[in-house]
């Protein structure tokens, strides 16, 4: 079977033009959708900027190349455990695995080999943000089935999706721990939250195939729901940023992140997935927003590193 670009692709002229077979994969990998690794790398640069990485640009390079290669790994390995679920998910049922489109013999070549360059990035790190960076692979291998066993998968999504801030963090700091939690935990609730917001474009197939979300446990209060994770994420970061400088600049700087959220939460509607899935995109920008705070916080801040 010919795998159709999926509804939700970003760049589908692109993709499009690509020869039959590197087409399956890059959908497989979603190349066509970038917003999915810079969820990722975001949290990567907070903790670099945080920990005063101020012009480390070609750490953030490899941190860059590292997420779009292991978020590609991680699709690649999610859609082969989920392939039965996927076709009967009309927004899923296209994907390259499920559709038949690629093997899964051939999808855990591709899994190998996207795994090789996030080698190669890991090899760029000392040691000890090695160690923090591989202790990511157990949460990553067992998210796929978390749907299965609880309505919160979002929660442990969190905590994966924000484990780049330990590896940047750790990669130029050994000390300010409880900054560093406090910037982690903000990134899991901001992860549970934009994730709920994505949950919604598919609450009605999840009910009926029995898949659990945190879009469906909430029901009608999801838009509370989201509120309160986003007000988590930017209370615990505020107290991180306070702890690592006690100046009001440190509180004014995770201002502009807040307004943001605070928009998503105000335009959401319920039962409209193109609203949610734009929402969900807008943490794109989001990211920036945080990153910038990072910096202004980090690099006029009081610690030094340690690498």
């Amino acid at each position: 079977m010919s795998a159709e670009i999926v509804p939700d692709s970003e760049h589908r002229g692109l993709v499009a033009s690509l020869p039959h077979g590197l087409r399956n994969r890059a959908l497989l990998a979603r190349f066509d959708r970038p917003i999915g690794w810079w969820l990722l790398f975001w949290p990567c640069a907070w903790g670099v900027l945080l920990a005063g990485g101020e012009g480390r640009w070609a750490l953030l390079v490899w941190l860059l190349l590292g997420s779009i290669a292991m978020r590609g790994a991680g699709c690649v390995y999610n859609d082969i455990v989920d392939a039965d679920l996927d076709r009967q998910v009309v927004r899923t049922a296209s994907r390259p695995v499920a559709s038949g489109a690629v093997s899964k013999k051939a999808a855990w070549v591709w899994l190998a080999i996207l795994c090789l360059v996030g080698l190669t990035v890991l090899a760029q790190l000392r040691w000890q943000a090695q160690l923090v960076a591989l202790a990511s692979l157990l949460p990553v291998a067992a998210y796929p089935f978390m749907k299965r066993v609880t309505w919160w998968p979002q929660v442990w999504l969190g905590l994966v999706f924000s484990w780049g801030a330990l590896v940047g963090w750790t990669q130029l700091r050994g000390d300010g721990w409880e900054v560093l939690a406090a910037l982690y935990a903000g990134s899991a609730f901001w992860v549970i939250g934009y994730d709920t917001i994505y949950a919604m474009q598919d609450r009605e197939d999840d009910a009926l195939i029995g898949i659990r979300s945190s879009a469906l446990r909430l029901g009608t209060k999801v838009k509370t729901g989201v509120a309160l994770f986003y007000i988590a994420a930017v209370a615990l970061w505020a107290f991180g940023f306070w702890l690592l400088r006690m100046e009001w600049i440190a509180l004014l700087a995770v201002l502009p992140m807040a307004g943001h959220l605070a928009m998503q939460i105000v335009t959401l509607r319920g039962g409209d997935g193109a609203n949610a899935l734009a929402l969900f995109r807008s943490n794109r920008f989001a990211g920036v927003l945080m990153a910038l705070a990072c910096w202004v916080v980090g690099n006029a801040g009081t610690g030094g590193g340690t690498g």
